[in-house]
């Protein structure tokens, strides 16, 4: 069992920047961040794998988001910068065995942390 931990959301004027850490429990081969308006579906905003050789960002957040992670701290991070009133949301990390793109790919999810941006 993988224990996904997040912190660093907030409140947030546009135009500003929040960095999400989640820090795992173990290793895992992919890992990513979902967000989750309200009245919506879970979507993946950024995914990376475990040697970093894979990236994949939603086309809602490219150039202004960045996914790392530090390999020795079993953490990943998700850099947000410039944001805009529709990035508010819940996000979550997720972790699973490949990167994929739908949420079913992910066995292990942090318990959320919420980003609210205002205009």
């Amino acid at each position: 069992q993988v224990q996904l931990v997040e912190s660093g959301g907030g409140l947030v004027q546009a135009g500003g920047s929040l960095r999400l850490s989640c820090a795992a429990s173990g290793r895992n081969n992919a890992m990513g961040w979902f967000r989750q308006a309200p009245g919506k579906e879970r979507e993946l905003v950024a995914a990376i794998t475990w040697s970093g050789s894979r990236l994949h960002y939603a086309d809602s957040v490219k150039g202004r988001f960045t996914i790392s992670k530090d390999n020795a701290k079993n953490t990943v991070y998700l850099q947000m910068n410039s944001l805009k009133p529709e990035d508010t949301a819940v996000y979550y990390c997720a972790a699973g065995p490949l990167l994929t793109l739908g949420v079913r790919g992910y066995h292990y999810w942090g318990q959320g942390t919420q980003v609210t941006v205002s205009s």
